[in-house]
């Protein structure tokens, strides 16, 4: 294949990504009913099984998509994507249940534009995700009705990015990155009135909210690095998200059962289409990493946003707190050039994070605590299949609140060339 036809059908599966507004959701959390929904702070599944280490170090196997400084460690062609499933014990003080979700992750390509010195890419990602069901009953006061009340939501925020990477000094470099954000989250609320039979009574009524965004963000990056010796380096590194008031159309109508998301039935419009923006912080993180080249990295990063400055589409402060989030872990590969065996020459990575989510319910800030396995396994001289687990906690059944324990799994691959940019002597 010609390297014109390449770049043809490299756009064409980005346009399909792009203009399919269908895009898959993974969450599953309850606590994605909060704000704008759960967001993924730990980036692709190389990162995500080291518990999200990618801010200071990147290899040129991996698209380097936390920090864009690092794409220059992208020396040949990559083409990377994944698809991510979680499955949630979710508990509170009476009950118990299990539920799950999945889809695709992301998307992305990285193409050196001078190898070594400068890179550019572009993909889709998540940047949120919305699924949740929530049912409460109640006793109706002054009456001996029972009202039932189905609370649920899907759907998410999106981003195709365009990013890139360059040398500026001896071992220092800066990278940027401009991302579209789109999608919607949607909120469906209906309620039943129940006699004392169970039976329901009067017209029930559905109220549906649907959250529409389109704006662009930026995205800065920086990475530097020491020699430590011959074979081994320290790397540091920092990003800075601006985020800021994201650009959006509201829709809200109550009516009947599965009429309220439609707006030519009968039923209140409160709001059609109206513009208006949510704000959401900035992000900053940084962190180091040391390398024994071809052997082992050993690393610790953390990240910052201070969603208590966040605001909803109506314009409300308060709903949410201050989150961080701290990432140690590393990786190691046995022997990479060990062409005959299979284990020596695969990367094994493990991680512990924490994180303090942006999350309160009942005056109790949710914390989250996950311990990350993961791998990348050579499926021919260049490319990888790579994998990652997590296990975690979140949250807690006191005080009234849900604890989540959870279990993830991300599976991806890392499709690389090196002929794209050198010309065929032999046909």
């Amino acid at each position: 294949m010609s390297i014109t036809n390449r770049f043809k059908l490299l756009g064409a599966i980005c346009t399909f990504f792009i203009y399919t507004n269908a895009y898959p959701q993974s969450s599953a959390s309850t606590y994605s009913a909060l704000g704008l929904g759960e967001f993924n702070n730990s980036g692709f599944t190389q990162n995500q099984g080291m518990g999200g280490l990618g801010i200071s170090f990147g290899t040129g196997w991996g698209i380097n998509y936390m920090n864009p400084a690092l794409s220059t460690r992208n020396t040949i062609f990559n083409f990377q994507t994944a698809f991510r499933y979680q499955r949630l014990d979710v508990a509170s003080a009476n009950e118990n249940q299990t539920v799950d979700g999945g889809g695709l992750s992301y998307i992305g390509i990285s193409l050196p534009i001078n190898s070594g010195k400068s890179s550019i890419g572009l993909g889709v990602n998540q940047v949120t995700s919305v699924n949740y069901s929530i049912l409460v009953n109640g006793q109706v006061t002054n009456s001996d009705l029972t009202s039932l009340n189905r609370i649920d939501g899907e759907g998410g925020i999106s981003e195709a990015y365009l990013s890139t990477g360059f040398v500026v000094a001896k071992n220092l470099s800066l990278g940027v990155q401009g991302s579209y954000l789109f999608g919607s989250t949607i909120r469906t609320n209906q309620l039943t009135l129940l006699n004392e039979e169970n039976r329901p009574i009067g017209a029930s009524s559905e109220f549906y909210e649907r959250l529409t965004v389109g704006d662009v963000t930026f995205k800065a990056g920086l990475h530097y690095y020491f020699k430590m010796g011959s074979k081994s380096n320290l790397h540091l590194g920092a990003i800075y998200h601006a985020y800021g008031a994201i650009s959006g159309k509201e829709f809200a109508k109550v009516a009947e059962f599965g009429q309220a998301s439609r707006p030519d039935t009968e039923g209140d419009i409160i709001s059609n289409n109206e513009a208006g923006t949510v704000f959401i912080p900035k992000k900053i993180g940084y962190g180091v990493t040391y390398e024994k080249i071809n052997k082992f990295v050993i690393g610790l990063e953390a990240q910052m946003q201070e969603f208590s400055q966040y605001r909803s589409f109506g314009g409300n402060l308060g709903e949410l707190g201050d989150s961080y989030r701290v990432a140690f872990g590393g990786q190691i590969t046995p022997d990479y050039s060990a062409v005959d065996n299979l284990f020596k020459r695969s990367t094994y990575r493990i991680g512990v994070e924490y994180e303090q989510t942006p999350y309160i319910v009942n005056q109790t800030h949710i914390t989250d605590l996950g311990i990350n396995f993961g791998g990348s396994v050579p499926i021919n001289n260049l490319s990888l299949m790579n994998f990652a687990v997590k296990v975690g906690s979140r949250g807690t059944i006191d005080n009234g609140l849900i604890r989540e324990n959870y279990l993830s799994f991300s599976l991806g691959f890392s499709l690389n060339d090196n002929t794209w940019f050198y010309k065929r002597v032999f046909e």
